[in-house]
């Protein structure tokens, strides 16, 4: 036992361990450098850098450690390469670990959800920005454990240096066995050396975890405390827009249809002078031999409310994402307040980044069927967080933006929870005041009670009718809600077959269709809304 603690305090092995940990470092350093470049060509879309990538993965995944290191050691050198021992193996280390280390890092970015991505798009933000503040962020969480494990996996591979006369710990090891022949101890001692190291990268890989556990973050930051006890604001009473304004359970009033009917007509009479705010000129999609919509022709004046309605599948929300450029359609042209989206002044088809500072500039909003809100962030900073990377506001403005917008829509108490805390009538409502944060000119709702319980609906429905009301935004929704249409939209369009079917004023196109198909549908969606079912 004595031989035991002796080997553990030998300055030889010691020094074994300096050589392991170098032979380590170089190559986690040198595969994470490689296995970001590999992911970045497979990640790509250029199909030659992908096979490139692929096909050095095959190779290095393929064979034998030990042969790369003595390919590197021993045949290089005839090239006229030649590095020290402990570099070649560090090289070819990091040679190997780099397919292991793309792989995690790919499968990690295509494991964030892509409708954040999408909302991440919809709000102006370029690949850069997107990746660091939206996909890195929760990629790298997911990934940590698979690094743990990777950086153990290394930490014992780089025992193999010890066939090109790297003196690290293991073949120290040995020579110290076989001149002492006391192989128990010597051996005893190295294998407990090797098991600090590698229970070392287990804490690390565990402290990690724990630094960057949100749950954790969301209960422990006092930050976040102070939040939550200034938005709940017990002492003064928020306006609460998600609790439905009472409705008359009497007979309507004659004369009150008549009041509506002419403010009705007055709007339109106002919304027909207005400027044209979207407009759509022989709009075409297809998916491959599939025709989504053709030579879509729309016009939709600042301030109008117009509610898309059709059955499902007939390219509602298709449409919605090529308005904001989310699509890429075939042809035809789609403006936004004169300006061509997608296309620079010059007539150039622009580049995503372009794109996305356009949206930006036009001032295109959008709200998602199934919320699409940033899973690792707080309600708040899903509002503010957007309004810092893409438009530049101080942190001191964001949030005082995201707090205003969080109480209008009723949900001042809940800024600092995370979106898998919130219902999904609460996660939609932070949706949409996501989206209305930078005042944008022009709305795209889609589907925004779809994905919702029958018992959510009316909370964000009527979030929609007072922002309707009060913001006097140009929007187009995209819903199945009929009372809903009827309530809040100036006009109704209905789509299917790849075609404008009929559109006109609200009230006459779901009371009077003209069209035998808008007045199936009509009555399809009635016999379940109309007769009782809340909007």
């Amino acid at each position: 036992m004595a031989l035991f603690f002796h080997y553990l305090s030998l300055a030889y092995l010691l020094h074994g361990i300096a050589l392991t940990l170098a032979v380590t470092a170089y190559g986690l350093a040198g595969g994470l450098g490689a296995g970001i470049v590999l992911a970045a060509m497979q990640l790509s879309g250029q199909k030659g850098l992908a096979a490139l990538a692929r096909g050095y993965t095959v190779v290095f995944r393929g064979t034998p450690l030990i042969l790369q290191m003595v390919f590197v050691y021993d045949a290089l050198p005839h090239f006229g390469v030649r590095w020290s021992a402990v570099a070649s193996a560090g090289v070819a280390l990091a040679a190997n670990e780099a397919p292991f280390i793309a792989e995690i890092l790919r499968s990690g970015i295509l494991g964030v959800d892509r409708g954040q991505v999408l909302a991440g798009r919809a709000l102006g933000m370029p690949g850069r920005v997107l990746m660091r503040h939206v996909v890195a962020p929760q990629a790298i969480r997911t990934m940590i454990p698979a690094f743990g494990n990777e950086a153990v996996s290394a930490l014992k591979n780089s025992s193999l240096a010890s066939f090109i006369s790297v003196q690290e710990l293991t073949l120290r090891s040995t020579q110290l066995a076989s001149s002492t022949f006391d192989f128990f101890s010597v051996f005893f001692a190295s294998g407990l050396l090797y098991l600090v190291l590698t229970g070392s990268v287990s804490l690390l890989q565990l402290g990690a975890e724990r630094v960057l556990d949100l749950d954790r973050q969301a209960t422990g930051s006092m930050r976040g405390l102070a939040r939550r006890l200034r938005g709940a604001a017990w002492w003064r009473r928020p306006r609460d827009l998600a609790q439905p304004a009472p409705r008359a359970t009497t007979p309507e009033d004659p004369s009150r249809s008549c009041g509506v009917a002419i403010d009705r007509q007055q709007r339109a009479q106002r919304l027909a002078s207005a400027p044209i705010a979207l407009e759509l000129r022989g709009l075409s999609k297809s998916y491959g031999e599939h025709r989504i919509f053709s030579e879509l022709d729309l016009r939709v004046h600042s301030g109008e409310v117009v509610a898309l309605l059709g059955p499902s599948g007939s390219g509602k929300s298709t449409l919605l994402r090529c308005l904001n450029r989310l699509e890429v359609w075939d042809s035809g042209t789609v403006l936004i307040g004169g300006h061509r989206m997608g296309m620079s002044p010059g007539g150039v088809v622009l580049g995503p980044s372009a794109v996305a500072r356009q949206r930006v500039e036009l001032g295109v909003g959008m709200v998602f069927q199934h919320f699409n809100l940033f899973a690792h962030v707080s309600a708040r900073e899903n509002i503010a967080g957007p309004l810092r990377w893409v438009l530049g506001w101080s942190a001191r403005e964001a949030d005082a933006r995201a707090q205003e917008l969080l109480d209008r829509v009723g949900l001042a108490d809940r800024a600092e929870a995370l979106p898998r805390h919130l219902s999904g009538g609460q996660q939609q409502r932070v949706a949409i005041a996501r989206a209305i944060a930078p005042r944008p000119r022009v709305l795209l709702l889609d589907e925004p009670t779809s994905a919702l319980d029958p018992e959510m609906v009316g909370e964000v429905l009527e979030v929609i009718r007072r922002l309707a009301r009060e913001e006097g935004l140009t929007m187009l929704i995209s819903t199945h809600q009929l009372r809903f249409a009827e309530e809040v939209a100036d006009r109704v369009v209905f789509l299917a077959q790849g075609r404008i079917v009929e559109e006109g004023p609200a009230h006459t196109v779901l009371h009077a269709p003209s069209h035998a198909l808008t007045s199936r549908f009509i009555r399809v969606m009635a016999a379940g809304q109309l007769s009782g079912a809340p909007a």
